[in-house]
């Protein structure tokens, strides 16, 4: 099955290349539909392509909205519940928008992620190694961070928090009905997203340890990968981000 999987994949890569208007442009396209199969397909995350840029610098947004504060960084059209784990679907997205950038409906079976500013997100990673959890995929921009953790509903965050006695502005939880970018798209601060910790899969064999806090595979049909639970996360990303300047009243992906 993976076999015939692969054979599909690359016939729509090729496919790709063979339908791309700029066949002399670096690799970044390419990356860019490589990121969206492998999300798509491997690991059954809905994904649909963010909005972009444009303007002669590329520095403004390609949405209506002149104060927009994640330039090219959301969803627009598509909408949000366009998202998709088709490999046509995909496909087709990324050759009529090769530089798109790729997006993670969060929420339902895909993944869910809290995201914090860059600095109190290392200092939490430390603090959470220290503490033996075996974390999911992180994504860092130049500006914040973000954990994958395993998804879960607005009602329990909502638990979560209430019994907290101070949650940062500059946390951002992306849940149900959420989005996040991811790499190696062009972030909207500068730079690229990249992988600070990279999706890692679980072995075929392997089955969750009871013994290991708040840890457990993703859900769907593709390829497992480790996600924490979020109440695992929530007391070190906190604590961490209590200290963060500016507030987050941005987001500055």
């Amino acid at each position: 099955m993976r076999e015939i999987l692969g054979r599909r994949l690359q016939r729509l890569r090729d496919r790709f290349q063979s339908l791309r208007p700029d066949r002399g442009r670096s690799g970044d396209t390419s990356a860019l539909l490589e990121a969206a199969l492998t999300c798509a397909t491997t690991w059954q995350w809905p994904v649909l392509p963010g909005v972009g840029r444009s303007g002669t610098d590329g520095t403004r947004c390609a949405c209506p909205d002149p104060d927009c504060v994640v330039p090219g960084a959301h969803p627009f059209d598509p909408g949000l519940l366009a998202a998709s784990t088709d490999p046509r679907m995909v496909a087709w997205w990324w050759t009529n928008r090769p530089t798109a950038p790729v997006l993670l409906a969060t929420g339902g079976t895909a993944p869910c992620a809290v995201s914090l500013p860059a600095g109190a997100a290392a200092r939490a990673l430390v603090r959470l190694d220290a503490q033996g959890m075996r974390l999911g995929p992180v994504v860092a921009t130049p500006t914040r961070w973000a954990l994958l953790v395993a998804p879960y509903s607005l009602e329990r965050l909502g638990e979560l928090l209430y019994a907290k006695d101070h949650v940062p502005s500059s946390l951002r939880f992306h849940g149900e009905g959420g989005y996040l970018l991811l790499p190696p798209s062009a972030a909207s601060s500068g730079g690229r997203v990249s992988w600070e910790r990279e999706p890692r899969a679980l072995p075929p064999s392997r089955s969750p340890d009871p013994k290991s806090p708040g840890v457990r595979p993703s859900q769907g049909s593709g390829t497992k990968l480790w996600l924490p639970d979020v109440e695992a996360v929530v007391d070190a990303l906190v604590e961490a981000s209590s200290g963060a300047p500016g507030g987050g009243s941005r987001l500055a992906y």
